[in-house]
């Protein structure tokens, strides 16, 4: 007998989502971005991302139901977040889901979109192992997790405890004259230049601090250390050394980010990291991952770059993932939840 066919639903942000996962297999997966109606006010604007989905939501449906070959009917289970995101983005893919799961008589997972963002490795490099680091990077999350079991037992070890590494990245963008969203362009400004050109600090790594957050980050200075030297570069005249200065500021997200994730690995025992979320696509996080985890005998797994930013298939997967544990769906009345835990996998 196959496998259910969850249809996952992804509307917290800019994105609308839609994909069809029938146990760990990917049959489809479409997206509408509405980014470039964002690009104009240097961010997301709330209002404009909820019109957006509307307009999206059902030719975007249409799209994932054709390329796997499934009629509506065909669909076991609808999953769709719940949490956290922009609560009237939110509301939009919720109360859809709500209504196509009671229309199909099928039952309703809300899940959490930042643990989407680990469950979709799922669909690219096989069954997770019992127990693993899982790393959440992105514009609004920089999160560090154990897990042992993704649909049930999750727990958060660390957190940013001001900007998220994305969200640092498009502020600097913004100091060195880019395009938004900066994090695509800071990274490829940076592969021009020499990351040992400037050596930035790197938050919340030394003595007294990293004892007390072993594992959260901190990006705020970091931030404020490039402001200053920009400034500073400015003041006297000189032209600004712009690839060097984002080389050395990737360098530095990039060396937190690892290595507090590595020691998450070491101080509980696993051997397996799982990095997802945006700022996954970053190429120097993905280098030096893949090296430094090499040297410790850790496994690092990153999906694709298709699967980095907000999409259907990572809330597919996850409701997936809820059915092979026998996890039961989520209360017809559940809410949108803008600020959703991570302790919190399914609303």
């Amino acid at each position: 007998m196959s496998e259910p066919l969850v249809l996952g639903i992804e509307t917290s942000c800019d994105e609308t989502g839609f994909a069809l996962v029938r146990g760990r297999e990917l049959l489809a997966d479409v997206t509408a971005s509405s980014m470039d109606e964002h690009a104009r006010f240097g961010g997301i604007v709330p209002e404009v991302a909820s019109r957006a989905h509307l307009e999206a939501f059902v030719p975007t449906l249409d799209a994932a139901l054709d390329a796997a070959g499934c009629r509506l009917e065909d669909v076991d289970a609808v999953a769709v977040t719940a949490g956290p995101g922009l609560v009237g983005s939110l509301t939009v893919g919720l109360a859809a889901a709500k209504s196509l799961a009671l229309a199909l008589e099928r039952p309703l997972y809300g899940v959490n979109h930042v643990i989407g963002h680990i469950a979709v490795d799922e669909l690219v490099h096989g069954a997770f192992p019992e127990h693993f680091v899982g790393l959440v990077v992105s514009g609004g999350h920089t999160s560090l997790l154990e897990v042992r079991d993704i649909a049930t037992d999750v727990v958060e070890l660390g957190q940013t405890l001001d900007d998220a590494a994305g969200e640092a990245f498009d502020k600097v963008g913004r100091l060195l004259g880019l395009p938004y969203p900066g994090g695509p362009h800071v990274d490829r400004l940076s592969q021009q230049g020499n990351r040992a050109a400037i050596r930035f600090p790197r938050g919340l790594s030394k003595g007294k601090d990293v004892a007390r957050h072993p594992y959260d980050f901190s990006f705020s200075g970091l931030k404020t250390a490039v402001a200053r030297y920009v400034e500073g570069v400015e003041d006297a005249g000189e032209e600004l050394p712009a690839s060097d200065v984002a080389a050395s500021f990737s360098e530095a997200v990039a060396d937190v980010l690892v290595s507090k994730t590595l020691a998450a690995c070491q101080r509980t025992g696993t051997q397996t990291v799982v990095i997802g979320g945006g700022f996954s696509a970053n190429s120097r996080l993905r280098e030096l991952a893949a090296e430094r985890g090499a040297e410790h005998g850790i496994e690092v797994r990153i999906p694709p770059i298709r699967y980095c930013t907000d999409n259907g298939a990572m809330i597919a997967a996850l409701g997936s993932a809820m059915l092979r544990s026998g996890v039961g769906p989520s209360a017809w009345d559940i809410p949108a939840d803008s600020g959703m835990p991570l302790t919190t996998v399914r609303a």
